[in-house]
């Protein structure tokens, strides 16, 4: 990988680190100040826990034979001096695989075996079940046994075409069973391996071509979407074919995030009969068309030669290297899709303790104001005679007199927020959703013809509208009833003009109707239509009921973060309202009996300033380095 790229990701690396402090440095100043709650610990040692886990995806998609893996080992592992991940003609990865560094494991190579397609689990699902695997342990010192374990990606077996057909690898039903035909041995690969791109969070996934795509939803309905980029690979010399349109058209115009498009093996065009200006040229035209085809700008189109990249980083050739075009790739990944994943994590943290920070900022103004406030008004009693002492607490009282009315409703409104709370997590508890999850599949396996396991799903994703609809609505609710009690306080006590934390429930309906659409697109489809697809059409609705318990379960989350927060900055302000209200009337008090004591406690007042000015700059340093909570 080119410098550039490098930097920009160890500098991502970096800051990411340099966030984990922050945030540490966050926890240790709330420990210190007091009011550190349990449930306030646990969301900040979870989003530690989340970031030192954050990884940048990026994800490989071609037909067969276009030079996906070559274009790995091109990008990120030239400095192994040879292919890392086999790519050579007729012996390349057989099954999608996950390239990435796990520090808590020894380096290994987990192979799942094809025939675990026959059960009803998600790639998502055997992932955690690591006994179902087949694992090689993994001496990177080790060159020629770390080639040897990873040519076991290019295995195939050989199985009677019955069994390829219950295994789903096959659309038609066989006339004559016992056919031999040859399959993929394995159904995913994961490859831990300690690299410093890898240490730093990247993960690669190289999937295989069409069939399989096809053949595993679960690729296309999750793990592509939620990469940060795609890479989608054709050859120069053909361009955009028609097995490169269906991919596009199916898999990755509408469903995947960062989409760059790269026509591979230039040096085919290379020709000593043409000045380099003329392959240039043909070069560039090719470019623009292929971007007018795939509707993209031509700058996220990318011509280069992947196995001649290799090379010339194995050889140390800086002209060859040039002359590949891998750098304006590099420089894009660089330049593009780091900030863009950049953004998201600062968005995430922001998220999840922004609320926090900004609570904890109030607090501390809240309290130097009024300290502040009790030394100017202190001050001006000095000299003064008992009878204004006396108005002054006659005043205090008739205040408190009207807060403690203030409170009381404040306390009917939570109530009021706390059973619309409950019916929020009843719309998305996991009682619901299996519920409707039961429902749907009792339905389909009612209707095995394709027709009726297309009306199965699209019940499934109608339900789960409609019950995602209702949360909405409860949050809807909850909003209103929050805002009116912000402005309540804000007019009656002068409080500063806040605005409740906002629960953004849309991003996840979005992911609702995109699964809609995508359910759609795949029930239109004429080759799912017309084929016999039944294990294709039910791996389907498994992925789909996958991504959908995915979808609720961090919509559930987030909801259960903002629940805390939603109050926090108002309840903040009553409760220290209520502390300096009562404060003041106690000194006023003691003052009133015992004027030498008003001496005293301007002295108090003048080391807590002190105090809480410095406690103010800490926390102004320490916030400086997290991002603050923005409106969704």
């Amino acid at each position: 990988m080119s410098g550039r790229f490098r930097e920009r990701f160890s500098n991502y690396a970096q800051w990411r680190k340099d966030l984990l402090g922050a945030i540490e440095a966050y926890r240790v100043w709330m420990d210190q100040a007091g009011g550190y709650d349990a449930q306030q610990a646990l969301r900040i040692y979870d989003l530690a826990e989340s970031l030192k886990k954050e990884r940048l995806v990026l994800a490989f998609v071609a037909e067969f034979s276009r030079g996906k893996t070559e274009l790995v080992n091109a990008l990120f592992f030239a400095d192994f001096r040879q292919r890392l991940l086999p790519s050579d003609v007729g012996r390349t990865t057989m099954c999608p695989t996950e390239v990435f560094y796990d520090p808590e494991h020894a380096p290994y190579l987990r192979l799942l075996p094809i025939e675990t397609r026959l059960r009803e689990e998600s790639i998502a699902a055997f992932k955690r079940m690591p006994v179902e695997w087949s694992r090689i342990r993994l001496d990177p010192a080790d060159r020629e046994g770390t080639l040897a374990a990873m040519r076991r990606l290019t295995e195939t077996k050989t199985v009677p075409a019955g069994e390829a057909h219950a295994l789903g690898l096959t659309e038609e039903r066989p006339v004559a069973a016992d056919a031999a035909v040859e399959i993929p041995a394995w159904r995913y690969a994961q490859f831990n391996y300690p690299h410093p791109l890898l240490e730093s969070g990247l993960v690669v996934l190289d999937t295989p071509g069409l069939n399989a795509l096809g053949a595993e939803p679960e690729l296309t309905l999750s793990e592509i979407p939620n990469a940060h980029a795609v890479l989608f690979l054709l050859a120069t010399d053909t361009g955009v074919t028609k097995s490169d349109r269906e991919i596009w058209d199916r898999y990755l115009e509408s469903h995947a995030q960062h989409r760059l498009a790269v026509l591979n093996k230039i040096d085919v065009l290379w020709d000593d009969l043409k000045t380099w200006e003329e392959i240039q040229s043909g070069i560039r035209h090719q470019v623009q068309e292929t971007a007018k085809q795939l509707g993209l700008p031509p700058s996220r189109v990318f011509a280069l030669s992947a196995q001649r990249a290799l090379l010339a980083k194995i050889r140390g050739d800086a002209a060859l290297l040039r002359k590949s075009g891998i750098e304006d790739l590099e420089i894009a990944l660089a330049e593009e899709i780091i900030p863009a994943k950049q953004d998201i994590v600062r968005d995430a943290v922001a998220r999840e303790i922004g609320g926090m920070v900004e609570t904890s900022r109030l607090t501390l103004r809240t309290r130097l104001a009024a300290a502040r406030h009790e030394e100017t008004e202190l001050s001006a009693l000095s000299g003064k005679n008992r009878e204004v002492m006396g108005n002054l607490r006659d005043r205090l009282l008739s205040d408190k007199v009207v807060y403690d009315g203030s409170v009381k409703n404040f306390n009917l409104t939570r109530n009021a927020l706390t059973l619309q709370k409950k019916a929020l997590r009843a719309s998305l508890s996991e009682q619901r959703l299996q519920e409707i999850l039961h429902k749907s599949r009792e339905a389909m396996q009612g209707s095995w013809t394709t027709a009726g396991l297309s009306r199965g799903m699209h019940a499934l994703v109608r339900g789960l509208t409609l019950q995602f609809n209702e949360a909405l609505e409860h949050s809807r609710r909850i909003h209103i009833l929050l805002h009116a009690t912000y402005r309540d306080f804000h007019e009656k006590h002068q409080f500063p003009r806040l605005s409740p934390p906002h629960l953004n429930l849309e991003p996840y309906r979005e992911r609702l109707l995109d699964l809609a659409r995508k359910t759609d697109e795949f029930c239109r489809d004429p080759v799912n239509i017309m084929t016999e697809k039944h294990f294709l059409i039910n791996r389907f609705y498994l992925a789909l009921a996958a991504l959908a318990e995915r979808v609720f379960r961090e919509a559930r989350r987030r909801s259960e973060a903002w629940f805390g927060d939603s109050l926090d900055p108002l309840a903040t302000q009553i409760k220290e309202y209520k502390v300096q209200l009562e404060r003041r009337l106690e000194n006023i008090r003691k003052i009133h009996e015992h004027t030498d004591t008003l001496q005293e406690r301007l002295g108090a007042l003048h080391v807590l300033t002190a105090d809480l000015e410095r406690q103010s700059a800490l926390l102004g340093d320490i916030g400086a380095q997290l991002p603050v909570r923005s409106e969704d």
